[in-house]
């Protein structure tokens, strides 16, 4: 089993940063990816950035490709998403979740998830 704890949420003003943190426990190797999915009230959960723990390989969506950066720390078991020029729209609970080895935008092929963390960006 894989438990992931996010933290980093916040409020912060458009235009503004921040920066989201993934910790994973138990049986998780540097294979793994950990993801980031957002949901915003009334709408489907998003794909928005994957890695695997290594670093090796990475993913975006579209939406936040230049405004958005996921990085790794093995050692730490750890992914972070550094948010920066963030806009309304960006405002979502923002999910972490992780998988053996699928990287990409279909949440039914992670197997593992987290509570998730708010972010809200005021206009």
């Amino acid at each position: 089993q894989v438990q992931l704890v996010e933290s980093g949420g916040g409020l912060v003003q458009a235009g503004g940063s921040l920066r989201l943190s993934c910790a994973a426990s138990g049986r998780i190797y540097s294979s793994y990816v950990m993801g980031w999915f957002r949901q915003a009230p009334g709408k489907e959960r998003e794909f928005v950035a994957a890695s695997s723990l290594s670093g090796f390989r990475l993913s975006y969506a579209d939406s936040v490709k230049g405004r958005f950066t996921i990085s790794s720390n093995n050692a730490k078991n750890t992914v972070y998403l550094q948010m920066n020029s963030l806009k309304p729209e960006d405002t979502a609970v923002y999910y972490c979740a992780a998988d053996r080895s699928y990287i990409g935008a279909n949440a039914g092929r992670y197997d593992y998830w987290g509570q998730g963390t708010q972010v809200t960006v005021s206009s």
